[in-house]
């Protein structure tokens, strides 16, 4: 991951394995209903359903980490937090086998760097029609998914005001309530990680439907987050002429 620019996303292309089973997720999550967005749907099998929505919440973390990089230095966050009780040590068990500690900058592009890889490994995520997942696949799909949080948990915890201050509060709470939904359905992530934000994931379980304002506001979101990322990209373009 560049720390000078947006994680490039990964699509799922027209035609493609999984566009299908992606297009399900958008109309079920369109609905409002969180139990069931996340619901296996029927007939499908459960490693493509695991595959296309660790895709999307790849990218939507991506997205919204990426209108918080200005803000999120070695400066600002010289450490990987989730508030003052929890710090995160880098170690993908491959390339960083001691547990380092770095900037919570520089966690989240490795973090993020070995998602991408992982997605793109079609051993692991197998691109064409009829050949099988492997037998690890559900063991990866629960590393990403404990590592993807701690993305969601720096944010809240060291970014919140900067969410507030962009207006993308409702649609973080959207992406993030979604996250724990599907997290929760298929048992991805023990609860002693989700500690960090415990609070805050109990008030979205209490609530399965979304507030009408989070939904009615998500495409405006959306559009003030794509405006933002170019500003963005525009200036560090400018830097580095």
């Amino acid at each position: 991951m560049n720390p000078k620019g947006i994680k490039k996303l990964k699509e799922i292309d027209k035609g493609s394995r999984g566009y299908g089973l992606k297009q399900i997720a958008q109309m079920t999550l369109g609905s409002g209903n969180m139990s069931l967005a996340v619901e296996l749907p029927n007939g499908e099998e459960l490693n493509e359903w695991l595959a296309v929505n660790t895709i999307e919440f790849y990218n939507e973390i991506s997205i919204l980490y990426g209108t918080l990089m200005e803000f999120c230095t070695q400066e600002t966050c010289p450490i990987m937090s989730a508030g003052p009780k929890y710090e995160y040590l880098w170690a993908d068990g491959q390339n960083v086998k001691t547990p380092l500690q770095v900037s919570a900058s520089e966690y989240i592009e490795y973090l993020m760097t070995w998602v991408e890889n992982q997605i793109n490994n079609e051993n692991l995520f197998p691109c064409q029609l009829g050949v099988p997942f492997p037998r690890n696949f559900l063991s990866v799909i629960k590393v990403i998914f404990k590592r993807l949080f701690r993305v969601y948990a720096h944010m809240y915890h060291s970014h919140f005001q900067h969410i507030l201050s962009l207006g993308l509060e409702y649609h973080l709470n959207t992406c993030f309530k979604h996250f724990i939904y599907f997290i929760d359905e298929f048992k991805l992530v023990d609860d002693k990680e989700l500690a960090p934000l415990a609070e805050l994931i109990q008030q979205f379980k209490a609530r399965k439907e979304l507030p009408e304002s989070a939904l009615s506001s998500l495409p405006q979101q959306q559009q003030q987050q794509q405006q933002h990322q170019q500003q963005q990209q525009q200036q560090q373009q400018i830097r580095q002429q």
